[in-house]
């Protein structure tokens, strides 16, 4: 058989073996079986050096058009099988987008959240800045600027996370108070409230390591004790009710002078007695006060100009009295339920789908 006929019975045979492929592994296979390094194709290209010049010519383009022609049959199946397998597996793998979609729970904001951002709307609408500050304090700021030098015996009242002699977690966000007063350099007017995590040694169904304060504080001439009575009364109110009532009942704390517990009359009776205000009407919410003339002279204000009142209450405690919630490490649980519970007392609904 001449080398001729041999060149023409590899196509004719390549062509065949084509014509009859189903899978792109089959192709494969075939392109390895004549073009591989051991490949007919590649055999019939080594008899070319038993033949003259004249010949090799010849013989040289009888298998280039062998190769162009089974390259360029291949390329025309391959690309054919993978728009089968593409159309093949849009067919199995297609969304009928007119069946009903899968549920999905909706999340809602957490009631923590939700007192912040109400608390934070109110004091905006009533020109306060919002100010925040580091949650681990120097000493100088989370005591000394507030009127508690080391030896003050109110320290033992809280019981700190303290990272060495000079620096701790604050116990109280009254530091981000000192530090907006401290870096006031035209000592002006101040009116803010401070939201943030505070730090204290203490854990049980109503009290956590880490929770939530916000304080709040004006600092200005001819502030009086009436302009805060007046504050906390629209606070309240918004909080807890419009027909709430508040009370001041002295106490002591070291920042202010005079210092009050605040309570408010009972949402639940209206002041009758029950068991939410212990049969008092009355429920204790936050501190307040007027700053006391020793912060605001630590602070670089002369006290015989400027004035102020502060308060500060815990957002996890306002929350639970809110929203009916009895331990407050239920607010650090992630259980969906509390959310679902307080998304339904504002008026949503948790399990919705979109």
């Amino acid at each position: 058989m001449s080398k001729e006929e041999r060149v023409k019975n590899v196509n004719d045979e390549i062509i065949n073996k084509l014509d009859k492929v189903n899978s792109l592994k089959e192709l494969n296979d075939l392109k390895v079986e004549y073009l591989g390094k051991k490949g007919k194709v590649t055999e019939l290209s080594s008899l070319m050096k038993d033949l003259d010049n004249d010949e090799k010519k010849k013989y040289g383009k009888l298998l280039n058009e062998l190769k162009t022609n089974i390259n360029t049959k291949f390329d025309t199946i391959k690309q054919n099988l993978e728009l089968e397998e593409i159309n093949k597996k849009l067919e199995e793998e297609k969304i009928d987008v007119t069946l009903p979609s899968t549920t999905i729970n909706v999340g809602t904001l957490h009631p923590v959240t939700r007192v912040i951002n109400e608390i934070e709307d109110l004091f905006l609408s009533m020109g306060y800045d919002i100010a925040e500050g580091p949650e681990v304090e120097t000493d100088e700021y989370c005591f000394e600027k507030l009127n508690l030098p080391k030896d003050h015996p109110a320290r033992d009242m809280q019981d700190s996370f303290y990272i060495n002699a000079e620096r701790l977690l604050r116990t109280q966000t009254s530091a981000v108070q000192a530090r907006v007063m401290d870096a006031n350099k035209e000592k002006s007017a101040i009116r803010i409230i401070c939201p943030g995590k505070v730090y204290r040694r203490e854990e049980d169904a109503t009290h956590s390591h880490q929770f939530t304060q916000m304080e709040g504080l004006i600092v200005d001439k001819n502030i009086s004790l009436a302009d805060l009575k007046g504050t906390l009364e629209v606070f309240m109110r918004k909080l807890f009710g419009k027909d709430r009532q508040i009370r001041l009942r002295p106490s002591y704390f070291p920042f202010t002078e005079p210092s009050f517990e605040v309570d408010i009359s009972c949402y639940k009776c209206n002041g009758e007695g029950c068991s939410l205000c212990k049969d008092t009407g009355w429920i204790e919410i936050l501190g307040a006060g007027v700053v006391h003339p020793n912060v605001l002279r630590n602070c670089g204000y002369d006290p015989d100009i400027y004035t102020g009142f502060a308060f500060g209450l815990g957002i996890e405690r306002v929350a639970m009295l809110k929203y009916g919630i009895n331990d407050v490490r239920m607010l650090f649980s992630n259980d969906l339920r509390l959310l679902n519970e307080v998304n339904r007392i504002e008026g949503g609904d948790l399990d919705e789908t979109k």
